[in-house]
């Protein structure tokens, strides 16, 4: 086993569980006061900072969240006609449909052939 020693007191002495540091706590300055790219505020505190981004909408590049966000289902109601459209029609009424479709679209440079 390998045994560790420090020196404590002036001394040097094995190092045990009851003679290792704690851990310490490390406590950040403050932020430099800047001039705000948004508004051209003068912004001074971490506080103020974060109140600032979130009233603009804005994110810390490397601090945003990992989360996935599901954007909110907007109401499409051309979707929802299509579909309905769609759902009445017959098997022969849709391929009639995509075969104009087709025709159109490979017909669509030539416009003295369009019908």
């Amino acid at each position: 086993m390998k045994r560790t020693y420090v020196y404590q007191d002036g001394e040097m002495v094995e190092k045990t569980a009851s003679n290792s540091r704690p851990d310490l706590h490390f406590v950040q300055d403050d932020i430099s006061p800047y001039q705000s790219m948004i508004d051209g505020r003068i912004i001074s505190s971490r506080s103020q900072h974060k109140r600032h981004l979130k009233a603009h909408g804005c994110i810390e590049v490397g601090n945003e969240s990992m989360e996935t966000k599901v954007s909110p289902q907007r109401d499409d109601s051309r979707k929802q006609v299509l579909a309905q459209q769609l759902s009445n029609m017959t098997h022969k009424e849709a391929n009639k449909l995509l075969e104009k479709m087709r025709d159109d679209s490979r017909f669509s440079n030539y416009p003295h052939r369009r019908g």
